[in-house]
């Protein structure tokens, strides 16, 4: 099968994400490998829960593994991606920090605790949503840390979405980076998500 030049996928979710991911870590491991991919970041929700099961599989597949989370605070949604162990160390403290101010299956996390991972060699992927005025708070505290996440999903708006992104980061600073947001390892898990998701919203699934 034909594979994307040096890509690696920096977003990815697993069945680790309650009512999120519906592939195995391992799963997806193994269709990235076949695939081609240089690398692949297992980002689950506030959790490195599968970490484990992604490292035995990228162990057995020969593909490097990043290992990082995803987390959602003040309407703003991140990616932290660890670079070595001090930035894996800090990452873990964060998610032990969220989990442990919410109940369970929650987390709690703020911009200041955010702060506290400057200078620890975590990267941060920003998906921009309705909160652009993150944009220069993110430069500041994250500078040539930090990137725009473009994930694009061969929707009718790629292209305004695209061209949107690229104002976003000229006016920011903040360079672009491709990534897919994935959810799941074969086309054939698209209903299982969809009861997934459908379940998680409290909606039909014809909805």
């Amino acid at each position: 099968m034909a594979s994307l030049p040096e890509y690696a996928e920096l977003h990815c979710l697993s069945n680790f994400s309650f009512l999120r991911g519906a592939s195995h870590p391992e799963e997806l491991v193994e269709r990235a490998a076949a695939l081609g991919y240089h690398a692949l970041a297992m980002t689950d929700e506030c959790s490195l829960a599968g970490a484990v099961r992604a490292h035995q599989a990228a162990k057995e597949h020969g593909l490097k593994l990043i290992l990082g989370t995803e987390i959602v605070f003040e309407k703003t949604r991140l990616v932290l991606l660890a670079t070595d162990r001090k930035a894996y160390g800090a990452i873990s403290s964060l998610i032990t920090l969220g989990r442990r101010r919410s109940g369970k299956g929650k987390y709690l996390l703020s911009r200041g605790d955010l702060e506290a991972l400057a200078g620890t060699g975590t990267l941060v992927l920003w998906i921009p949503g309705e909160d652009l005025d993150i944009a220069e708070w993110l430069a500041t505290f994250f500078r040539g840390y930090a990137w725009i996440a473009a994930e694009l999903h061969c929707g009718p708006n790629d292209h305004a979405k695209l061209s949107s992104l690229k104002e976003l980061s000229r006016k920011s600073g903040l360079p672009l980076v491709a990534a897919g947001d994935v959810h799941m390892h074969l086309r054939s898990r698209r209903r299982l998500q969809d009861v997934l998701t459908a379940v998680r919203l409290g909606k039909p699934v014809a909805q």
